[in-house]
């Protein structure tokens, strides 16, 4: 059953959202995904738009091109840990740098964010208690769709210096708690290749133009 917000409060001024940009972009070629151009703007931007009306904060994290994405008037972090060791890297920057109780992660190739992510991924930690909430399309867990505690910090510095790089082995380790977005499955579009981006780009222009 999909997960309500319910009438809990919800504290976006205890919220960094953090939007990642981090990787290498080996799927499209080396390019920088979050600067590829969809519907007339960089990714980033259909990201960023998405996720700043639902948090307090937002940053970036960006390995390449930090002068370009910090434009879009946000602070941009690189990975703490050299080597671009996926999106972990850039999520234990934020958890050691945010001054706030909560995190939330998405990344950049996803467009279509619903407009209460972070809502319902609250709704979902503060119900049980966790220590990390998950986002899941009814079938399967989406991990870099994240809500965390900051306090993890060291539990992921950790797990890092292991050698792990895998984001559900690290959080298979805590209390997790899931929020079922069946209901929302455009949140985790993303834009991986040229065909993705040319589909979900003359979707964007569609809407657009509709309105």
């Amino acid at each position: 059953m999909p997960t309500s917000p319910s009438n809990l409060p919800y504290p976006r001024d205890s919220i960094t959202g953090l939007v990642l940009a981090g990787g290498l972009g080996r799927r499209m070629g080396g390019e920088d995904k979050g600067l590829v151009p969809l519907a007339g703007r960089p990714m980033v931007a259909h990201a960023l738009d998405a996720l700043r009306p639902q948090v307090g904060t937002v940053v970036v994290n960006a390995n390449r091109n930090q002068e370009r994405y910090a434009a879009f008037g946000h602070p941009v972090i690189a990975d703490a840990v050299d080597g671009y060791l996926g999106p972990l890297a850039g999520v234990l920057t934020a958890l050691q740098q945010c001054g706030t109780e909560f995190l939330v992660t998405v990344p950049c190739d996803a467009p279509l964010i619903a407009p209460d992510l972070v809502a319902r991924l609250y709704a979902a930690a503060v119900a049980t208690g966790a220590d990390l909430a998950v986002a899941s399309d009814g079938k399967r867990q989406q991990p870099v769709f994240l809500l965390l505690r900051t306090s993890l910090a060291p539990s992921l510095e950790t797990y890092l210096a292991g050698g792990d790089r895998k984001v559900d082995l690290w959080f298979g380790q805590l209390r997790v708690a899931e929020a079922d977005f069946s209901d929302a499955t455009d949140t985790f579009v993303n834009v991986n290749d040229a065909d993705e981006r040319q589909r979900i780009e003359a979707r964007l222009v569609s809407t657009t133009a509709s309105r």
